[in-house]
């Protein structure tokens, strides 16, 4: 132990030795325009606190050790530290400067100021003084400056504490000061107004539903709140000024606070005691221990308090720190919560103590780390308490409403029956049917006005439910129907009536996707413009689920009396003038009866699609179809398309019907035919077991050229007849039994395919399919559309895949459009797929950099 002495002296002498070849005279730090300046400083530790400003100022350079960075943290001392430092001015003017140590909890502070070898100035401050007068009005310890052109001033500065010694020195502008001072206290006092909020609205819930648990969060985040504002000074500034020992106490009296009220609320919402009783055990210790450190705070001196505060902080949170996890997996929901809200706090006080005891240097984080976490943590519990408060009212909250449905279910199915038949299932718009005894009521009441009937229609909604579903289909419906009637109430000219339950109606929905509206059109004062505005935002992309859907609506009107006399013709006049492009500014096509292209103007389509044909204005796009065994691609559908000169695309159930009456389906069938082959040929290089699919109708089976005609098209094109499957429907299959079966036999004894396409949507003896040579059915996409949500669709589509088996068919399904539907038929034993899940019709030279991408990757598919 003697040799201790010696050896504190030799590492003195040591230092010093070192430290005289390193010091030089006090540099002065020259101001510029970035503020706050990082100030370097000379320290000098006076371990008994006796030395005056004259023995410091005679102390050699050996004696000081220098801080570069400007900032310094000793830890819990008894030591008086003194610092000097230099400013220099630089500038041409005079600068009004302030000195800061932010750190508001050195209780006695003396600055010296030199100038010229003359001390001009001592000002003493400190929390251990009373706060006024200070030179700023700042929690922090402050001296203002005022140095002139060229001029230099070096100050020495005295601090002493009974807590940690923080030394963090920084020069600023005046001006600059200020605007960053008032900054930072609009955040602190957020934060206080913040927690003061919480603190009111868990008192308003005890003395509401008289639970101790909100009574223990609210003192617990008035210990926070004490803590926070006591440490960073603002309730000295604030509350008691001219009581430095009541702010000294405050400080030490608000971590017991926070911490023995955070231990009751602990074991309140974990409800520990039932499943936890070692935790139990340990968490009673922990309250009375607070209570211990409580007393301790009011009788102990500052260090000592201090210290057993900061010991009993690091214990008292990493017990409930450990509290969360343990209750969290014995099955308390607050668990959760409690687990996610202590782990920042749990930081941020084990950066504060590490800061406080010396351990951690001084910057934002270890200042403010405390602050934060515990705002992370106020907010998280305050979400914990809701959960527990919603929870446990539940119940009560259920049977009340139970109760209420019950008296109100007669009423209620009384006005469910109306509205079922008067209103849309699916957007509760009222239907068709209202839409023409309101406008026909109408007419019967003013013959003589003028009216107009308009419809809007969205055109992809066939395609939207096959693509995203029923159920997101209609939300896009309902949706839609919003945004709808709450442009209508911004247009005044929109007729409007109410049911008879006092409901206004504007907006009507005339069928699955199409609306109607009536419009007074002598009380239109803009020229239409307001109402054109509103149809472009029913033009605009919807958002859902993170999709831009375009509707790709349209919309058509009819006059009334020039374009009919009643609700019914109206409407119909309106929806042909939906497909009349707009030919003004105007986004409603509006009807005329020379381009009603279901009148004259329709005789003409077929005559169009000769010459179509004739000019090669068709084109074929391709559908693939998987195997779920090999999970390949093994074929593709042809599917026509046509794109009009003047009518643009023109759907295949416009024309194709037709097509059928009118005979042209056989010309349009041979093209098919010799398209589709040389396409299947153009891609044998690089797929030679794929196979095509083309379908016929019922007149093609009649014709007596389509068999010499696929087979002089198969040696054409060098392709095998076994690539090549004709579909037909059970419907077209019916129609001419006899000639129907012997032409098929001669097909298929010629080597090609024959499937039966949409399965189970027509009428069909079983006894004639089954003597169709054919080796392949196709369910039809009603069948699949609702496998996943139906158990009947289920057992159906099972009885028809066992049936098909049993004859000795393969299976495709047709229109399945996701991974859960696939898998379920493969489940089933279906044998293929066909369906937008898996691929969209594509054009010749996108299904060739189709199947150049994805083959490869469709092989894991039958692991479906």
């Amino acid at each position: 132990m003697a040799l201790i002495p010696v050896l504190r002296c030799l590492m003195t002498v040591l230092f010093l030795c070192v430290w005289s070849n390193a010091q030089a005279e006090v540099r002065p730090t020259q101001v510029s325009s970035t503020s706050p300046s990082e100030v370097p400083f000379d320290v000098w530790e006076d371990p008994d606190g006796q030395a005056g400003i004259e023995q410091v100022i005679r102390l050699p350079d050996s004696q000081w050790q220098t801080e570069a960075t400007g900032n310094a943290t000793f830890g819990i001392t008894s030591s008086a530290y003194w610092i000097r430092f230099a400013v220099e001015n630089r500038v041409p003017d005079t600068l009004n400067l302030i000195a800061e140590l932010a750190y508001s909890q050195l209780d006695d502070v003396v600055f010296y100021v030199f100038s010229g070898g003359e001390r001009v100035e001592t000002f003493r401050t400190g929390d251990a003084r009373p706060f006024y007068p200070r030179q700023v009005d700042h929690p922090n310890m402050l001296l203002r400056l005022e140095l002139g052109p060229s001029q230099v001033k070096t100050i020495y500065v005295r601090a002493q504490t009974a807590g940690s010694m923080i030394l963090p020195l920084a020069v600023w502008r005046a001006n600059d000061f200020f605007g960053a001072a008032s900054n930072e206290q609009k955040l602190h006092f957020f934060y206080y107004g913040s927690l003061t909020v919480i603190i009111l609205i868990n008192l308003a819930v005890f003395l509401t539903l008289r639970e101790k648990l909100y009574l223990y969060y609210a003192f617990a985040i008035a210990g926070y709140l004490l803590f926070f504002a006591s440490i960073k000074g603002y309730s000295f500034q604030l509350l008691y000024p001219e009581y430095p020992a009541v702010h000294a106490r405050a400080l030490l009296v608000s971590m017991p606070i926070l911490a023995l009220f955070s231990v009751l609320f602990c074991r309140e919402l974990l409800k520990i005691p039932s499943h936890s009783p070692k935790l139990d055990i340990a968490i009673r210790v922990m309250i009375g221990f607070e209570v211990i450190n409580f007393m301790s705070a009011l009788s102990l001196g500052y260090n000592s308090a201090i210290i057993l505060s900061a010991v009993s902080a690091l214990f008292f949170f990493s017990l409930l720190f450990v509290a969360g996890p343990i209750t969290w997996v014995a099955g308390v929901r607050s668990g959760a919560f409690f687990t996610v809200a202590w782990t920042p706090l749990t930081i941020g006080v084990l950066a504060a103590a590490g800061r406080a005891l010396g351990f951690f240097p001084e910057n934002f984080l270890t200042e403010h780390a405390m602050q934060i976490g515990s705002g992370l943590e106020a907010f998280i519990l305050t979400l914990a308490l809701a959960d527990r408060l919603y929870r446990e009212r539940e119940d009560k909250i259920r049977a009340q409403a139970d109760n209420l449905q019950k008296e109100k279910a007669r009423s209620e199915a009384q006005n469910r029956l109306n509205d079922a038949m008067t209103h849309d299932p699916v957007t509760s718009l009222p239907n068709r049917n209202r839409f023409e005894h309101m406008v026909n009521e109408q007419l019967q009441q003013d013959p003589g006005g003028r009216y107009m009937v308009g419809v809007a229609r969205i055109t992809r909604l066939d395609e939207i439910n096959r693509t995203l579903g029923l159920s997101r289909s209609d939300r896009l419906l309902r949706r839609l129907a919003r945004q709808m009637t709450a442009l209508a109430h911004e247009l005044p000219f929109l007729h409007r009536s109410r049911d008879d339950r006092g409901r206004q109606e504007l907006v009507y929905q005339l069928s699955g996707d199409s609306f109607g509206l009536l419009v007074n059109p002598r009380e239109v004062n803009d020229d239409f413009e307001s109402l054109n505005q509103a149809l472009k935002q029913l033009a605009e992309p919807v958002i859902l689920d993170n999709l831009a859907i375009e509707l790709h609506p349209k919309f058509g009107a009819a006059s009334y009396p020039e374009h009919g006399d009643n609700a019914a013709l109206l409407i119909r006049n309106a929806h042909v003038g939906m497909e009349i492009a707009p030919h003004s500014r105007f986004e409603t096509g509006f009807y005329t009866q020379e381009f009603d292209i279901y009148s004259e103007s329709r005789l003409t389509l077929m005559s169009d699609l000769r010459e179509a044909l004739d000019e090669n204005g068709t084109e074929l796009y391709y559908q693939p179809k998987l195997s779920l065994f090999s999970g390949s691609v093994v074929g593709l559908e042809a599917l026509i398309r046509w794109h009009h000169p003047e009518r643009g695309w023109v759907a295949p159930s416009d024309f194709i019907p037709l097509a059928e009456e009118t005979g042209v389906i056989t010309q349009l069938t041979r093209w098919a035919v010799e398209r589709g082959v040389r396409d299947l040929a153009s891609l044998s290089g690089d797929y030679p077991d794929l196979s095509i699919s083309i379908n016929i109708s019922a007149r093609d089976l009649a014709s007596p050229d389509l068999e010499g005609l696929i087979a002089s098209t198969l040696r054409t094109h060098g392709v095998e007849p076994h690539r090549l499957t004709l579909e037909l429907t059970e419907t077209a299959a019916m129609q001419d039994p006899d000639k129907g079966l012997k032409t098929l036999e001669r097909l298929a004894g010629s080597g090609i395919l024959v499937s039966i396409d949409d399965f189970g949507s027509g009428y069909s003896s079983l006894s004639y399919l089954r003597r169709l040579p054919a080796t392949e059915i196709k369910l039809d996409r009603s069948l699949i559309e609702d496998l996943a949500t139906s158990d009947s669709a289920m057992v159906i589509v099972q009885t028809a895949i066992n049936m098909a088996h049993t004859l000795g068919y393969q299976v495709v399904a047709e229109g399945v459009e996701n991974e859960q539907s696939a898998r379920l038929i493969r489940q089933l034993g279906c044998d293929k797929l066909q369906g937008y899940w898996l691929g969209r019709p594509m054009s010749l030279t996108d299904v060739g950099a189709w199947l150049a991408v994805e083959l490869n990757s469709l092989a894991m598919l039958h692991e479906l």
